[in-house]
């Protein structure tokens, strides 16, 4: 898969959002991993329930409700 460079700005920005989560983590960089893995899991499952709605046809009703709360 190809991907296209990070402009600049994105690059920093993506920079910073890695200081801020070592720094979240006392500079502990294992630490730091194993919250992004268990952010990653819990997004994986989302989607995965996504994925769920969508094949039962109910995600119209599901943005709906998303939309007026």
């Amino acid at each position: 898969m190809l991907r296209t460079p990070l402009s600049q700005s994105s690059a920093k920005l993506r920079r910073a959002a890695v200081d801020e989560i070592i720094a979240s983590c006392n500079g502990d960089l294992r630490g730091a991993v194993k919250a992004l893995m268990l952010l990653n899991e819990q997004l994986e499952l989302e989607l995965r329930q996504l994925h769920a709605v969508d094949a039962s046809g109910s995600l119209r009703e599901l943005r709906t409700k998303i939309a007026f709360h």
